[in-house]
Formats: C-alpha cells, structure tokens, sequence
C-alpha cells in the first residue's frame, strides 16, 4: 500500500519514496564497501608491517654478525702479531750483537708492531662508524616503510562516508526529486560531500599507533 506523499499523486509518491530509497541503499551499499576494503587494506598492511620488522631484524642480525666476525678477526691478527714481534726480539737477543746494535733493532720490531696495531685499530673505528650507519640505515627505511603503510591505512579509512554524509545526501536528493515531481522547490540537486566526522574507525584522530594495532575479525 503506497503512502500518499504531500504535494504529489499516489504515483508520483511511490516515484518520489522508491528514488529515496534507492539513494539510501545505493550509499549504504557504497559505505559497507568502502569499510571492506579499508578493512583489507589495515589487514595487508599488518601483514607488511610485520614483513618489514622481520626483514629490519634479520639485516641488522647480519651486520652485527659481520662486526663482530672482523673484530674476532682483527684480534687474532694482533695477537699473532705480537708474538711474531717477541719471537724477532728474542732472536734479536740472541743474536749477540753489539748492544747499540740490539737496542736500534728491538726498538724497530717495537715499531712495526705498534704501527700495526694501529692500521688494525683504524680498520675496526672505521668499521664500526659503518655499522652503525648501516644499522641507522635499515631503521629509516623500515620507518619510511611504515609510514606509507600509515598514511595508506588512513587513506582508506577516510574514503568511507560517513552516516551522516549520506543521510544529507539522501535528503538532499529526495528534496531534487520531490521538487522534479512537484515543480515546486525549483532544481536543489547535487550530491552533498559533507562528512561528518568521528563514524569511520580512524577518522577523527588517524591511525598512528602499530603497538596496538590487531587484527579485525
């Protein structure tokens, strides 16, 4: 049983309620759709998230490996050093030369060993303003990994229309259908934009914190 509408015939009526309610499904619809597929994008992105963690720290453990193998290495090459230069001394010792003589010639190995050292010890500070580079580096790339995977979350979560959005649009098209079969209210058309905030998880503040994020479900 069709419900006159004030203004209009029994036809126009049933014309008139049926495109309101078409207006109102058709951006239920849109919104359910909306959330959906910001719902699979907030997933995925977890998903990646993680990915991106597990490959920060699977990176790091490589380069906290690789210091730790050369400093290990650059040890054993001073220690054999500095028992090549005692075995020289000891011989140099031995060797019963004159004493000006042995004293010039320790003093030389004493040298080439304390020049070695430090060659080595240049090579760790050097490889260690490295890794610290290297590991500053693998941090900013997971953080400029995770700030596109925010911005795309917020993105999609502010693609949903609000309820009120699309009860005002409703309305409005209502009022330019009413107006079409009536001839009264003159051309109000258009769709409204308006959103009203606070509907749509994320909408008012955005989402920024991953250490409580979970998954939807």
């Amino acid at each position: 049983m069709c419900v006159a509408v004030l203004g209009l015939s029994k036809a126009a009526s049933a014309l008139f309620l049926g495109s309101l309610g078409l207006t109102a499904a058709t951006g239920l619809a849109g919104r359910s759709a909306a959330q959906s597929a910001a719902n699979q994008t907030y997933e995925s992105s977890l998903i990646a998230n993680q990915s991106a963690e597990d490959s920060k720290r699977s990176q790091q453990q490589a380069l906290s490996e690789q210091k730790s193998e050369t400093e290990k290495s650059s040890a054993q090459d001073i220690f054999a050093k500095n028992i090549q230069s005692l075995i020289s001394s000891r011989k140099v010792v031995a060797s019963e030369r004159a004493g000006t003589t042995v004293g010039l010639l320790l003093m030389d190995q004493e040298r080439q060993a304390a020049n070695y050292r430090e060659s080595i010890n240049q090579t760790l500070d050097s490889a260690s303003r490295q890794y610290t580079r290297n590991i500053e580096g693998t941090e900013s790339q997971f953080l400029g990994r995770r700030n596109q995977l925010t911005s795309n979350i917020n993105q999609a979560y502010n693609q949903i229309p609000s309820l009120g959005s699309i009860l005002l649009n409703t309305a409005v098209q209502g009022l330019s259908t009413y107006a079409g079969l009536s001839g009264g209210l003159g051309s109000i058309g258009g769709n409204s934009s308006t959103m009203i905030e606070g509907i749509p998880t994320f909408r008012s503040t955005g989402f920024t914190d991953w250490s409580k994020a979970t998954v939807i479900g």
